[in-house]
């Protein structure tokens, strides 16, 4: 299990449980207890208020009041908000979009300067425009939720990406590309990548990419993407 998803459900079950013991804890998460000993060092770090009574009758238990004091969201969520709230907003039905910015605002002041430099970075990546009025979005379907995980390391680190693509008549191919920026065209959603077996920019819509991977131990510069009028970057302050 991952580390942060174990911990958020070691905080869960103290939440539901009142009091409990390491040895239940470890039950209900499924580790051992030596992990949960360390789950709960690293959650005291970041500012929960774990008590613990020693003897019988005692256990662990978490102040009612307690909260942390860093955020755990990772760069993928916090881009995943943003996106969405840069999309409805292209589309022109985002409503209370203040209040919106100002909670994003808050979420970003909150993570470690390493993953805000992160986030800038992948913000770079993404242009958001009009789509074109005659473009069929009748078979429009769902994404996969493992893109955002796959094109964060890919964009921050430059990886190509490899992934299953359907075209417009259901032609299932696979593909192995440079990926260089995002763009939200409401409702539609594309990957802009340099295809070097076609050594040509290619736009692959995001709800026809199947099973993303990115591909460690390669590496591409990053192209110029020339967009057309009305395209414009996603700014953030």
């Amino acid at each position: 299990m991952d580390i942060r998803i174990r911990q958020d459900a070691v905080v869960r079950s103290l939440r539901r449980n009142g009091t409990t013991t390491i040895e239940d804890l470890a039950r209900d998460v499924g580790a051992s207890r030596r992990t949960v000993l360390r789950d709960i060092a690293a959650l005291r770090d970041q500012g929960l208020i774990i008590h613990s009574e020693p003897g019988r009758g005692g256990g662990l238990s978490l102040d009612p009041q307690s909260v942390q004091a860093t955020a755990r969201l990772s760069v993928p969520e916090v881009f995943a908000l943003l996106i969405s709230v840069a999309s409805m907003r292209a589309a022109g039905n985002l409503p209370f979009s203040g209040l919106a910015d100002s909670g994003l605002a808050k979420i970003e002041r909150a993570l470690p300067p390493d993953k805000v430099r992160d986030l800038r970075r992948f913000l770079d990546c993404l242009w958001v425009g009009p789509l074109a009025p005659q473009v069929d979005i009748s078979d429009r379907g769902d994404m996969d939720p493992a893109l955002l995980p796959a094109f964060e390391p890919a964009f921050l680190n430059r990886r190509q990406l490899r992934f299953r693509y359907r075209d417009a008549k259901g032609n299932a191919t696979a593909r192995q590309v440079e990926p260089q920026a995002m763009l939200i065209l409401p409702p539609l959603w594309y990957l802009v990548a340099w295809d070097p077996s076609r050594e040509d920019f290619r736009h692959f819509r995001m709800d026809r990419i199947s099973a993303p991977e990115c591909l460690e131990g390669t590496s591409f510069n990053r192209r110029h993407v020339h967009f057309a009028d009305g395209v414009r970057p996603i700014r953030y302050a």
